[in-house]
């Protein structure tokens, strides 16, 4: 692990601009892509209703503008109107990300009266079968009525597909419900290997054929919906020459806090060896964005070795996302493998062609480990896998 900035080198900090609340991890649905980490079941103690409402204030007063109240499933906590109302009160703009269950007529008038600004709405796909699959749950005609109901009562919706091999082929078709449905906005967003997602990366991984089909298929839709609906379409890394700046770089806009009241500096930040992430129990949330080793360790550029170190990019990229940088190479200090000035950007460029032999059924071993089961999100592989991981 590389020393933090010193102050002498540390960049000018910038207060947040997002707060991510995960409320809890608690989830009805057990998605085979779920960016919540593997051993969530070790991080169940939740924080109360007034630790979350010092965690809101704490935030507005840092800066923060823009909240989002996610999980797991948000819903499952009863006090998300107060939260609400609450962040209403203090000028955020708020966000929920939700599966859409639990999210009854009444919560939704309730979310409209406490202050609630905004819905985002998960599929996992256009199909009963593939999103109830995909899910573990039997939840698409459910999901089809709560996007009704937000229409109904005057939020503006985002819908998010996630997509993955098992959809990218009919990209079109839920492109084509988001319009039905009367989505504003439409995020597709290609699965990121972090999480459950890397659990299961032989089973969901595209190849560059299904992608790049899609992305013609987007463009089209583009063109011909304009302003209807607008569409996000996020490429997955490991198709790309360059990194992409992660979270818009190491504590600069990102501030997450888990359900135990962890403050994480990106989604996946749990899963670097070494970090020792400051929690709101027990630090206040000023010092934490500004003082704590945790978000300064990545912050700005002098953390940074070879070839990054030199790169006339830098700026630019920030050195790309340290928890990818970790997961495959062993070494969150590495330059990001999805940069080809990385010299190990050959193990993202094996992982893709192997995508493409085991689709072609060109590698028996490689087709073997496609067709394994898929791991679905749920408390008892979450406790497997924390204990196949060395977690107690």
């Amino acid at each position: 692990m590389s020393e933090p900035c010193s102050a002498s080198t540390q960049p000018h900090i910038e207060p947040p601009l997002w707060l991510l609340a995960e409320l809890t991890y608690r989830c009805p649905l057990h998605c085979a892509f779920c960016y919540n980490p593997v051993d969530y079941t070790r991080h169940s103690r939740e924080l109360s209703t007034g630790q979350w409402i010092d965690v809101l204030r704490d935030a507005r007063a840092l800066g923060a503008a823009q909240l989002g109240f996610s999980g797991g499933e948000p819903l499952m906590r009863d006090d998300l109107e107060t939260l609400v109302a609450e962040a209403r009160k203090l000028g955020f703009y708020t966000n929920l990300i939700t599966s859409g269950v639990g999210l009854t007529e009444r919560r939704l008038a309730d979310l409209k009266t406490a202050g609630l600004d905004h819905i985002q709405l998960s599929f996992q796909d256009s199909t009963q079968e593939l999103n109830d699959f995909l899910s573990s749950t039997r939840t698409f005609a459910l999901k089809r009525r709560v996007a009704d109901s937000i229409k109904r009562h005057g939020f503006p919706m985002v819908m998010n597909c996630v997509l993955h091999r098992f959809n990218l082929p009919h990209v079109d078709r839920i492109i084509e419900m988001a319009v039905a449905l009367g989505a504003e906005y439409l995020e597709l967003a290609n699965t990121q290997y972090y999480g459950w997602a890397h659990a299961n990366r032989a089973q969901l991984m595209p190849t560059r054929e299904q992608l790049d089909a899609a992305e013609a298929v987007v463009e089209r839709y583009r063109r011909e919906l304009g302003e209807r609906c607008r569409i996000f379409f996020v490429v997955p890394d490991y198709f790309e020459r360059r990194p992409k700046r992660c979270m818009n770089g190491w504590g600069s806009v990102f501030l997450g806090v888990g359900p135990d009241g962890t403050a994480l500096p990106c989604h996946a930040a749990r899963s670097l060896p070494g970090l020792a992430l400051p929690n709101v129990r027990d630090m206040p949330l000023r010092q934490i964005w500004y003082d704590s080793d945790a978000f300064n360790r990545f912050r700005g550029t002098s953390w940074m070795k070879e070839p990054c170190r030199s790169c006339d990019e830098k700026e630019h990229d920030l050195g790309g996302c340290r928890c990818q940088a970790s997961m495959l190479t062993g070494d969150p200090t590495n330059a990001d493998p999805v940069c080809d000035r990385s010299p190990m950007h050959e193990k993202v460029v094996q992982m893709v062609r192997d995508a493409a032999r085991a689709e072609a059924g060109a590698s028996p071993e490689l087709t073997a480990a496609r067709e394994q089961p898929i791991l679905f999100r749920n408390d008892a592989n979450s406790r497997w896998l924390a204990l196949a991981t060395g977690g107690v």
